[in-house]
């Protein structure tokens, strides 16, 4: 039996702050509010309709999920993950803030995290195997 295979999208959204004199890179990270994977980490983003670009569809998403308006900019990698029940294909791409405040409308809760604190929470099987590619960006 051919298993499913689900298309997503998912934004890093990087931000840069002041940390002790320091310019430091962070990215935003959310726990989901629902599902079987309720809880856990991920990096926010959704499902491509069709017709749409993975870039459109991820600006989309956003804009429903957290009321924010982005930028989405470099392709990161996709991340190809068997669950047990799907086959997740996800493209993920580096994003900044245009405009909105990141608004949590489905998770239930949000972090920015740094190079230091990526790993400090329990993230989604397959986000875990993109955390390197991240890491480099921070």
């Amino acid at each position: 039996m051919e298993r499913k295979t689900v298309k997503v999208v998912a934004a890093m959204i990087f931000a840069t702050v002041v940390k002790d004199g320091k310019e430091e890179r962070i990215v935003f990270a959310t726990q989901r509010g629902y599902g079987e994977y309720k809880d856990g980490w991920e990096f926010p983003g959704g499902k491509v309709e069709d017709g749409e670009t993975p870039k459109e569809a991820l600006a989309r998403e956003i804009k429903e999920e957290l009321d924010t308006t982005i930028d989405v900019g470099q392709y990161i990698g996709t991340i190809e993950y068997d669950y047990p029940a799907f086959h997740l294909s996800m493209d993920c791409f580096a994003a900044e803030i245009v405009e909105g405040d990141l608004v949590l409308k489905e998770h239930e809760a949000a972090k920015w995290l740094s190079k230091e604190t990526l790993y400090s929470v329990d993230w989604l099987p397959a986000d875990v195997t993109i955390l390197e590619a991240v890491e480099e960006l921070l």
